[in-house]
C-alpha cells in the first residue's frame, strides 16, 4: 500500500501482460534471484540470494510500497517473469532473463507510471547501474532521463 491507497489485486496491461499482486511464491520466484546474471544486473553481487534473503526483500518491497508480480501469458499459459515494485519514490523491475529483451518491462514500467499517477507521486526515481544499458535503454524509452551516473528520474 502506498498511502491511504489500498494496491490492486491485478493491473491488466494487455490480453498477455499483467501485474500481480505480490503473494509468496518462491518456488518461482528464488530461480530468478539464483542465476548470477540477473543479480549483478539488479544487485550488483555475485552470489545467488538464498530463500531467507529472498523473504526478507519482499517483505520490505511490500511494506514500503506495492510489489507485483509480471504475470505474462503464451500460448494459452501463465507464466510469472519477474516482478515491479512502486516504493519509497522509486521503480525496480526484475525480468527473468529468459523473458528479458522481449517489451515486457518497458509495459510493465508504463504501468507503474500510471500507478504512481493514480496515487500522487510528481516523479519516479530509478537506480540503475552503468554497466546495465539493457536497464537504461528501457528506461529511457519510456521517459526517464539519467540525472547522475546512476540515478534515473521521470517527472510526472
Amino acid at each position: 500500500m502506498i498511502g491511504h491507497y489500498i494496491q490492486p489485486k491485478e493491473i491488466v496491461i494487455d490480453s498477455t501482460l499483467s501485474l500481480v499482486k505480490y503473494y509468496p511464491n518462491y518456488t518461482r520466484t528464488l530461480p530468478w534471484y539464483q542465476d548470477l546474471e540477473v543479480c549483478r544486473q539488479v544487485d550488483n553481487r555475485n552470489d545467488p540470494y538464498d530463500r531467507e534473503r529472498l523473504s526478507r526483500m519482499y517483505r520490505y518491497l511490500s511494506k514500503e510500497g506495492e510489489c507485483y508480480y509480471i504475470k505474462f501469458r503464451e500460448n494459452g499459459r501463465s507464466h510469472l517473469v519477474g516482478e515491479i515494485t512502486l516504493y519509497n519514490g522509486e521503480v525496480a523491475i526484475v525480468i527473468c532473463k529468459e523473458y528479458q529483451n522481449r517489451h515486457l518491462g518497458r509495459k510493465a514500467v508504463s504501468a507503474l507510471i500510471n500507478r504512481a499517477r493514480q496515487v500522487g507521486w510528481t516523479r519516479i526515481d530509478a537506480q540503475i547501474y552503468s554497466f546495465n544499458k539493457q536497464s537504461q535503454r528501457m528506461f529511457s524509452s519510456v521517459g526517464f532521463r539519467k540525472i547522475a551516473s546512476e540515478s534515473y528520474q521521470l517527472m510526472l
